[in-house]
Protein backbone atom coordinates (compact mmCIF):
# COMPACT_ATOMS: atom_id res chain seq x y z
CA UNK A 1 0.00 0.00 0.00
CA UNK A 2 1.53 3.39 -0.96
CA UNK A 3 2.41 5.82 1.79
CA UNK A 4 0.24 8.90 2.17
CA UNK A 5 3.12 10.82 3.70
CA UNK A 6 4.98 13.26 1.46
CA UNK A 7 8.37 12.45 0.05
CA UNK A 8 10.48 15.44 1.05
CA UNK A 9 14.07 14.67 1.98
CA UNK A 10 14.67 18.41 2.23
CA UNK A 11 13.14 20.42 5.09
CA UNK A 12 10.39 22.99 4.84
CA UNK A 13 11.71 26.47 5.63
CA UNK A 14 9.49 28.48 7.99
CA UNK A 15 10.37 32.16 7.77
CA UNK A 16 8.97 34.88 10.00
CA UNK A 17 9.72 38.52 9.35
CA UNK A 18 9.90 41.70 11.37
CA UNK A 19 8.21 41.99 14.74
CA UNK A 20 7.05 38.37 14.74
CA UNK A 21 9.67 37.71 17.41
CA UNK A 22 7.35 39.81 19.59
CA UNK A 23 4.36 37.45 19.30
CA UNK A 24 2.62 37.07 22.64
CA UNK A 25 3.61 40.62 23.59
CA UNK A 26 2.70 42.68 20.52
CA UNK A 27 -0.99 43.59 20.38
CA UNK A 28 -2.32 40.29 21.73
CA UNK A 29 -5.87 41.39 20.85
CA UNK A 30 -4.83 41.13 17.17
CA UNK A 31 -2.06 38.53 17.20
CA UNK A 32 -3.01 36.36 20.18
CA UNK A 33 -0.96 35.23 23.15
CA UNK A 34 1.13 32.50 21.51
CA UNK A 35 4.85 33.20 21.32
CA UNK A 36 7.00 32.65 18.26
CA UNK A 37 8.60 29.68 20.02
CA UNK A 38 5.13 28.14 20.45
CA UNK A 39 4.29 28.75 16.78
CA UNK A 40 7.56 27.14 15.71
CA UNK A 41 6.95 24.14 18.00
CA UNK A 42 3.47 23.75 16.47
CA UNK A 43 4.96 23.73 12.97
CA UNK A 44 7.65 21.21 13.90
CA UNK A 45 4.99 18.93 15.45
CA UNK A 46 2.71 19.26 12.42
CA UNK A 47 5.66 18.56 10.15
CA UNK A 48 6.60 15.43 12.06
CA UNK A 49 3.03 14.16 11.81
CA UNK A 50 3.26 14.58 8.03
CA UNK A 51 6.77 13.17 7.64
CA UNK A 52 8.36 16.58 7.12
CA UNK A 53 11.18 18.32 8.89
CA UNK A 54 10.93 22.04 9.49
CA UNK A 55 13.67 24.63 9.82
CA UNK A 56 12.48 27.79 11.61
CA UNK A 57 14.02 31.23 11.21
CA UNK A 58 13.01 34.79 12.07
CA UNK A 59 14.61 38.09 11.16
CA UNK A 60 13.78 41.76 11.36
CA UNK A 61 16.23 42.33 8.48
CA UNK A 62 14.88 42.25 4.92
CA UNK A 63 18.27 41.41 3.45
CA UNK A 64 18.71 38.42 5.73
CA UNK A 65 15.27 37.07 4.76
CA UNK A 66 16.18 37.47 1.07
CA UNK A 67 19.48 35.64 1.55
CA UNK A 68 17.72 32.75 3.32
CA UNK A 69 15.11 32.54 0.55
CA UNK A 70 17.79 32.48 -2.16
CA UNK A 71 19.71 29.70 -0.38
CA UNK A 72 16.49 27.70 0.10
CA UNK A 73 16.30 27.06 -3.63
CA UNK A 74 18.81 24.22 -3.32
CA UNK A 75 18.34 23.16 0.29
CA UNK A 76 14.60 23.14 1.03
CA UNK A 77 11.44 21.53 -0.31
CA UNK A 78 9.05 24.45 0.31
CA UNK A 79 8.83 27.80 2.09
CA UNK A 80 6.18 28.94 4.55
CA UNK A 81 6.53 32.66 5.10
CA UNK A 82 4.96 35.34 7.23
CA UNK A 83 6.98 38.32 6.13
CA UNK A 84 5.10 40.74 8.37
CA UNK A 85 5.26 44.30 7.06
CA UNK A 86 7.59 43.27 4.23
CA UNK A 87 4.66 41.43 2.67
CA UNK A 88 3.24 44.78 1.62
CA UNK A 89 6.43 46.55 0.57
CA UNK A 90 9.21 44.24 -0.57
CA UNK A 91 9.55 43.71 -4.30
CA UNK A 92 13.03 42.30 -3.57
CA UNK A 93 11.58 39.58 -1.33
CA UNK A 94 8.94 38.80 -3.97
CA UNK A 95 11.70 38.44 -6.57
CA UNK A 96 13.68 36.10 -4.31
CA UNK A 97 10.62 33.93 -3.61
CA UNK A 98 9.80 33.74 -7.31
CA UNK A 99 13.30 32.66 -8.31
CA UNK A 100 13.32 29.70 -5.91
CA UNK A 101 10.66 27.89 -7.95
CA UNK A 102 9.63 26.21 -4.68
CA UNK A 103 6.10 25.91 -3.34
CA UNK A 104 5.51 29.07 -1.29
CA UNK A 105 2.78 29.31 1.33
CA UNK A 106 2.13 32.77 2.71
CA UNK A 107 0.69 33.15 6.21
CA UNK A 108 -0.80 36.14 8.00
CA UNK A 109 -2.13 35.84 11.53
CA UNK A 110 -4.72 38.56 10.99
CA UNK A 111 -7.08 39.06 8.08
CA UNK A 112 -5.05 41.56 6.09
CA UNK A 113 -8.11 42.37 3.97
CA UNK A 114 -9.89 43.78 7.02
CA UNK A 115 -6.91 45.88 8.12
CA UNK A 116 -5.58 49.30 7.13
CA UNK A 117 -5.59 49.98 3.38
CA UNK A 118 -1.79 49.70 3.11
CA UNK A 119 -1.92 46.18 4.60
CA UNK A 120 -4.68 44.88 2.36
CA UNK A 121 -2.41 43.88 -0.52
CA UNK A 122 0.52 41.54 -0.23
CA UNK A 123 3.10 41.71 -2.98
CA UNK A 124 4.34 38.27 -1.96
CA UNK A 125 1.02 36.61 -2.81
CA UNK A 126 2.06 36.69 -6.46
CA UNK A 127 4.70 34.03 -5.68
CA UNK A 128 2.50 31.93 -3.39
CA UNK A 129 0.74 28.66 -4.16
CA UNK A 130 -1.50 29.38 -1.17
CA UNK A 131 -2.26 32.33 1.12
CA UNK A 132 -3.69 31.79 4.59
CA UNK A 133 -4.85 34.80 6.58
CA UNK A 134 -7.13 35.61 9.46
CA UNK A 135 -6.89 32.22 11.20
CA UNK A 136 -4.64 33.35 14.02
CA UNK A 137 -1.62 31.16 14.69
CA UNK A 138 -3.69 28.17 13.52
CA UNK A 139 -2.87 29.49 10.05
CA UNK A 140 0.63 28.10 10.51
CA UNK A 141 -0.81 24.62 11.11
CA UNK A 142 -2.92 24.97 7.96
CA UNK A 143 0.21 26.06 6.09
CA UNK A 144 2.03 22.92 7.24
CA UNK A 145 -0.89 20.78 6.08
CA UNK A 146 -0.84 22.57 2.74
CA UNK A 147 2.91 22.05 2.38
CA UNK A 148 2.47 18.34 3.07
CA UNK A 149 -0.19 18.08 0.37
CA UNK A 150 1.88 20.02 -2.15
CA UNK A 151 4.91 17.82 -1.51
CA UNK A 152 3.09 14.45 -1.87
Amino acid sequence: MPSSKPVAPKPVLLLNGPNLNMLGVREPEKYGHATLAEVEALCVKMGQESGLTVECRQSNDEGELITWVQKARDSHAAIIINAGGYSHTSVALLDALTLTQLPIIEVHITNIHAREAFRQQSLLSQAAKAVICGCGVDGYAYAMQTAAKLLK
